[in-house]
């Protein structure tokens, strides 16, 4: 039997940054027999394919298409978003205070920013290069592995007599201590330096770069009855994982099934590469112009398809229990949580809300339900937002889990085993 959550642990280890994300998701396809695709490329798809194409570094829709009578059915399709709360390392980033060189940053996202402190920290994403083609620089990933930086929190002897002990300013009290430096130490340009030492390249072939924080600490499988995840990036990379797992081990439906997984979620999905754009649509439409020109069929299709929005759902806090609806409370391996919201926040209704109960039965797995108490505000995910540009009937789930943006999140053993077995018969159902 797979060892599902020790694969997750691995694949988050791999995966610190979207960019990361990605890559690592590209690797396992490619191990799997999947074709990649390029934007740029004609198309030639066939009945029985697999195919992946990553638009943009970050974002990556991969598919599989049915061998007969394939054209007369729908899509089956899963998303999930590559991103997750961080810090973003800002241009001329060198600050030189009393001795200690830190690094200017943006605060990515909404993370819990006292989680943050004292964690060992790393720099992964990408670095763009001069290249002989002004429109096509050379960009290369990089991820530096080992602990590099800091945060460290105030001592609790100064927090005495400071009045805002809890509130926390991203620009005074999060930047990260990279090194201690001598008085006559250059920090200008430091960190290129670090970078092209790193490349094997020179300081002047550097021109950009997108560097993103993470904590270095790997996830556990924890509990004395080993049932819960400890791990850092849970939200979302356990669904990006889980869709394309389930993709992979899925056997072909007369349809077409996709995982498709967008980036910049966490600051409201409106980029080239995020849910809030055209860019899935274009790609199904060709999908259809690849199939032997059937674009008014893939259209046609799209009355049958289904999506699943998959990010993570809030599981009830046992330390804060008023947090939570007063009727509806998932609990930590206790069954996918299928999300709910008057103000459309998620795309669920009834009728979705009813196939994805179905598609629980049929995998034997146990199901939950998750609103979010009335004085509360909840945050919009993948699925109201994706389906601005698809007619297609969704449905938002996810797995439930505390601390969610934090820096280690915590979700169950069994959760993963059932969501991955549920995406699968999704994926392979011809009901």
């Amino acid at each position: 039997m797979r060892n599902y959550s020790q694969e997750l642990i691995e694949y988050i280890e791999e995966a610190t940054s979207p960019i990361q994300a990605v890559t690592t998701s590209v690797r396992a396809l490619n191990n799997n027999g999947f074709e990649g695709l390029l934007m740029s490329d004609n198309w030639k798809l066939a009945g029985g394919g697999k195919y992946y194409v990553r638009p943009y570094p970050s974002m990556l829709v991969c598919f599989t298409i049915g061998t007969a009578p394939f054209i007369q059915e729908g899509f089956r399709m899963i998303t999930s978003h590559t991103d997750f709360p961080s810090f973003k390392i800002k241009p001329n980033p060198e600050i030189n205070t009393h001795g200690y060189l830190k690094l200017n940053t943006e605060v990515y996202g909404g993370p819990i920013l006292e989680s943050w402190f004292d964690r060992p920290i790393s720099l992964s994403g990408q670095v763009v290069l001069k290249s002989d083609k002004v429109f096509k620089p050379k960009v290369v990933e990089i991820d530096f592995r080992d602990p590099i930086m800091i945060i460290p929190s105030l001592a609790i002897h100064f927090k005495r007599h400071d009045k805002k002990e809890t509130e926390k300013n991203p620009q005074e009290d999060l930047l990260p201590i990279i090194r201690m430096i001598e008085d006559e130490f250059v920090t200008k340009d430091y960190l290129i330096s670090v970078l092209a030492n790193k490349l094997a390249c020179d300081v002047s072939d550097i021109l950009d770069f997108d560097l993103y924080m993470y904590v270095t600490e790997k996830g556990q499988v924890i509990g004395l009855d080993q049932t819960l995840i400890s791990a850092p990036r849970i939200d979302n990379l356990a669904m990006v994982f889980s869709s394309v797992t389930a993709l992979i081990e899925s056997s072909h439906y007369d349809g077409i099934n996709m995982a498709v997984c967008f980036d910049n979620e966490e600051i409201g999905s409106t980029s080239k590469q995020g849910a809030d754009s055209d860019l899935l649509h274009q790609i199904i439409k060709r999908i259809g112009h690849g199939l032997n020109g059937l674009p008014e069929q893939i259209y046609r299709m799209l009355d049958q398809s289904f999506m699943i929005s998959a990010d993570g759902a809030h599981a009830t806090h046992p330390n804060a229990t008023a947090s939570c609806d007063i009727t509806n409370f998932p609990v930590i391996n206790k069954g996918v949580t299928i999300k709910i919201s008057a103000k459309q926040n998620y795309a669920t209704d009834s009728v979705t809300s009813g196939i994805f109960q179905q598609l629980c039965q049929k995998a034997d797995v146990p199901y939950q339900k998750f609103a979010n108490r009335s004085d509360i505000p909840g945050g919009k995910t993948l699925g109201p937002i994706a389906t601005k540009y698809l007619p297609i009937k969704a449905v938002d789930v996810g797995v439930p889990m505390l601390a969610m943006h934090a820096t280690r999140e915590l979700m169950g053993v069994q959760d993963l085993e059932d969501v991955i077995k549920v995406f699968k018969v999704f994926y392979e159902n011809r009901a």
